[in-house]
């Protein structure tokens, strides 16, 4: 079943996620403490604009009723002084819009970079808990709302409630008796808001659910192509879509409604309350209690009140989804790393001519080094009493044990979930053991840095994953600094060289789509060379035949055997043709080693093995 995404469009903790956003804000105080003054000039033009009005009919156009040849000029020098007030206002718009944009921007790449930084910290049972649709939604739908907010939603919000203010301050001044009653018109547009916001919150929380619902379907069968065409699937996965695609259409439907009918209500509340205070006006002016400037004024203030209130209940939603967003976000920043307290280094070196040890980044030799002593690197890996379980309730292995020589070849058989994987996966620490002990050339692997454990073995996996690049980028991503004639000779030992030369542009022919444009087999030629260039003491291979054709099974088997040599090698074989040749095989069932030996040995032994050889030996 698809993933179901459990994101809310609600945050948990407010005032700590404002905490965290301030600090990313923070290296940007300069422009922000530009933004305020551009607001507060923007809003000041906008208010002192309108209160301009009372002046232009009280000194000007009132008394220039029934005049043959008015004076101008002094009408002339207000409207003038009306346009630059206003002009003013549109660039302070403009100068704090423009702000908070390179803001918004500059803090969400920080965000994003530390974000994705962090996860390559993180140990890999995370990323076993979470699906990549999951992850993948912290870097678009929540950046994005977030991005949204710091520049479109938080300046508006700053802007309308700086007018809003400014607004009713002049409204006071201007007449406190009409002012009462936009007091009392607001309440009611607050109520309306109240109502109309809390059904309009509901639904764009099911919408949120919803998109994450559908990206995580659309992914997993993108991904699963392959498999839905294979078994015939395609109607089933249309119809999967269709419902959750329905369920996003009507929770959008909903939350859209409530949404766009909540700015036209408090429009149309507020054309009734202009024509209230237009109305109450008109009777204070009869009564001689207030002049028709004022009036204009206030009724130009009245329309001005409305709307930033309007805005801001609007644009409230907007920051719960960004705040929820930027929560989701901070979660992930902490989560915590992958704990590594390794002292022990892998170093490449060469001998002087006295024979000591010289360190040398392109040295033949691999040597294990703590402090000032050094080891050279063997091969020698040692399970002892290895116990272990991805979850605490289910244990996996149950007290493993074995010895691989430096230069052997171990192959790991049995049925699925056997532990084979699980045993690979706890050599590289991937996970880290319950109990028991796990030595390489006699040193306990909790005391290796994990990252250089891990350099000290390549890996050929079963799913043969490539980079977007060139095939020349994707061999020398086993080892970055080697030159384009280590590339190719790697590629020739693994039997890479022949098919490499014949596409069209050769070894810089790009890759697309995972490696799309190439056969399985080719990708897993690709793999090969990778790891024979990362030229690593140990390696280990996890049924990586067992997705190629037995001709292309053949050239792989070829080039193995030259760069096993010299090497401790782990082979997870899906065929047991594969491990024939194999010093020692280990026969896993149920977490266990139940049988030990070459392939002459176990079949005399009648037992586990003989079983699983001919059986697959029958269908072949």
């Amino acid at each position: 079943m698809p993933h179901r995404n459990k994101g809310t469009a609600r945050p948990n903790d407010i005032l700590g996620t404002l905490k965290r956003l301030l600090k990313y804000l923070a290296p940007h105080k300069l422009r922000l403490m530009l933004v305020l003054p551009a607001i507060l000039l923007s809003s000041a033009a906008a208010v002192a604009g309108s209160y301009f009005l009372k002046p232009l009919f009280n000194d000007y156009v009132v008394p220039f009723i029934g005049q043959e040849n008015p004076d101008l000029s002094g009408f002339i020098r207000l409207i003038a002084l009306m346009a630059c007030i206003y002009l003013a206002g549109a660039a302070g718009t403009y100068i704090y819009n423009r702000l908070m944009v390179v803001v918004a921007t500059k803090t969400l790449a920080t965000i994003r970079k530390d974000m994705f930084a962090h996860m390559q910290k993180l140990p890999l049972a995370f990323f076993d808990k979470h699906p990549h649709g999951e992850l993948m939604s912290r870097y678009t739908s929540d950046t994005d709302a977030l991005h949204d907010a710091l520049s479109m939603t938080l300046p508006s919000l700053l802007s309308c409630s700086a007018t809003a203010i400014g607004v009713f301050g002049a409204m006071l001044i201007l007449s406190p008796l009409l002012t009462l009653l936009i007091l009392l018109m607001l309440c009611v547009m607050f109520v309306t808001v109240k109502l109309i916001g809390k059904r309009s919150s509901h639904y764009f929380q099911q919408q949120q659910k919803a998109i994450g619902r559908v990206n995580g379907y659309i992914e997993e069968m993108i991904e699963g192509q392959k498999v839905v065409r294979v078994f015939g699937h395609e109607d089933a996965t249309q119809k999967g879509f269709a419902g959750l695609n329905d369920a996003l259409c009507h929770a959008s439907t909903n939350a859209n409604t409530f949404a766009n009918i909540l700015m036209p209500v408090i429009m149309n509340l507020s054309y009734v309350n202009y024509a209230l205070t237009a109305v109450l006006g008109a009777v204070l002016g009869v009564a001689g209690l207030i002049d028709l400037g004022t009036l204009a004024s206030f009724l130009q203030f009245t329309r001005q009140f409305s709307q930033p209130i309007a805005q801001i209940s609007q644009q409230f939603n907007n920051v719960l989804l960004a705040l929820a967003g930027a929560e989701r976000i901070f979660a992930i920043l902490d989560e915590a790393p992958e704990s590594d307290a390794g002292n022990v280094t892998l170093v490449r070196a060469e001998k002087d001519a006295d024979g000591v040890w010289q360190e040398a980044p392109q040295g033949r030799y691999w040597l294990w080094k703590k402090g000032e002593r050094y080891t050279e690197v063997k091969g020698d890996v040692r399970l002892q009493d290895v116990v272990f379980g991805y979850v605490p309730e289910k244990t996996v292995l149950h007290g493993v044990s074995f010895y691989a020589k430096p230069g052997q070849k171990i192959a790991l058989v049995g049925s699925t979930g056997a532990g084979k994987t699980t045993i690979t996966n706890l050599i590289n620490r991937f996970y880290d053991i319950g109990e028991g002990q796990i030595l390489y050339d006699g040193i306990d692997i909790k005391d290796i840095k994990k990252q250089d454990l891990r350099r000290s073995m390549a890996f050929v996996l079963q799913d043969s994953h490539l980079f977007s690049g060139t095939i020349r980028d994707n061999i020398r991503y086993g080892r970055p600094d080697s030159s384009d004639a280590e590339v190719e000779a790697a590629a020739k030992l693994a039997n890479a060289d022949v098919f490499i030369r014949h596409l069209p542009h050769g070894y810089e022919t790009v890759i697309s789509g995972d490696g799309g444009n190439l056969s399985q087999g080719q990708r897993q030629l690709l793999t090969i060379a990778r790891a024979a260039l990362a030229d690593t003491p140990v390696l280990v291979m996890d049924e990586a035949t067992s997705s190629v054709d037995t001709r292309t099974e053949r050239l792989i088997e070829k080039g193995m055997d030259r760069l096993m040599e010299n090497r401790t090698v782990f082979v997870i074989a899906h065929r047991l043709s594969t491990v024939r040749n194999a010093n020692a095989i280990l026969v896993l069932e149920g977490g266990q080693v139940v049988e030990r030996g070459d392939h002459d040995e176990l079949l005399a032994q009648r037992g586990r093995y003989y079983q699983l050889y001919n059986g697959l030996f029958e269908l072949e």
